[in-house]
């Protein structure tokens, strides 16, 4: 691909996730990042120096020198700059949520769709190896547990824990079962903030499936596990160990020591890469993105329903 090919993008906040973002877009063939944007002018312009883009603190100083741009910034300020930015004529990836209430994640969504502009949300597992791995194989879940925890960090604690962890498995789940939430109960606690460090959600949908989900910031060590059980198999997947295993119901007529286990080893990929790189097809072809605007704004929805319960 030429370097006149190249798709000219920007990224807005460059900290923990957004300097990520502004490396996957510097080393893409299909990406030609020209600037960062971040309000501490110091991240912005070691980010931007490091990369050899220009740095500003404001974002509006990329409208008009950008095709499409990552938005990383505090949730709270997901609407703002995503909305300047789809106004502007500007194809958007922001972070996940989307924003920090459902009225604002239908409002991203609909100036996106009536200005025919790509939307898509940074729900990062869809891009897991694992998940990708097992699309084929996860058939009419009926039950699902979860686990996601890990140890305290200061990094988004400006949302509960629902908006800041579950919602990563919330959308999975979603996108496996394809089917409406029914009925949410919920119970969380906070910790070490104002808000719920942890949470547990029983979460049923209209074809009968049931997800039991649990997710924390304040456990002493880390774990990220979804378990599936659906009429023909059982699907465990460690995200952390790259591993799975599937367990086989038998067909009619054999007994349950004809049960087949499959030890599945997941190949190390690069999940912000695969979604950068899916971003910009869809930049490219004006194609709708696998995590668009609409089913970020499912995940919202749901998480809010789970939120509002705590």
């Amino acid at each position: 691909m030429t370097q006149e090919a190249r798709i000219p993008v920007g990224v807005v906040g460059v900290g923990y996730a957004g300097r990520f973002h502004a490396e996957k877009y510097a080393a893409s063939k299909k990406a030609e990042l020209v600037g960062v944007a971040d309000i501490n002018q110091e991240r912005a312009l070691q980010v931007g120096q490091k990369l050899g883009v220009l740095s500003h603190t404001d974002y509006r100083e990329l409208f008009g020198r950008v095709r499409c741009v990552s938005i990383a910034v505090p949730t709270r300020l997901h609407y703002a700059v995503s909305r300047d930015f789809l106004a502007a004529g500007i194809d958007v990836l922001v972070e996940k949520p989307m924003a920090a209430s459902l009225e604002e994640g239908s409002e991203l969504v609909t100036l996106a769709r009536e200005k025919a502009l790509v939307l898509q949300v940074g729900h990062l597992e869809r891009f897991n190896p694992a998940i990708r791995r097992l699309e084929g194989v996860i058939q009419e879940p009926r039950f699902v547990e979860c686990h996601r925890l890990a140890p305290f960090v200061e990094r988004g604690t400006d949302v509960d824990v629902v908006l800041d962890l579950m919602i990563h498995d919330i959308d999975v789940i979603a996108s496996l079962v394809r089917s409406p939430v029914e009925r949410v109960e919920a119970v969380g606690v906070p910790v070490l903030t104002d808000k719920p460090d942890i949470a547990n959600a029983r979460i049923t949908f209209a074809n009968g499936c049931i997800a039991n989900v649990t997710a924390s910031r304040v456990s002493m060590k880390r774990e990220r596990k979804i378990r599936f059980f659906q009429p023909d198999a059982y699907i465990s997947i460690d995200y952390d160990q790259k591993r799975a295993q599937i367990y086989r119901k038998p067909g009619k007529g054999a007994g349950w020591q004809d049960i087949r286990a499959e030890s599945i080893e997941i190949s190390d990929g690069d999940a912000l890469a695969d979604e950068i790189d899916s971003f910009l097809d869809s930049v490219r072809s004006r194609g709708t993105p696998l995590v668009s605007g609409e089913e970020g704004l499912r995940a919202l929805e749901i998480a809010t329903m789970i939120s509002e319960r705590l």
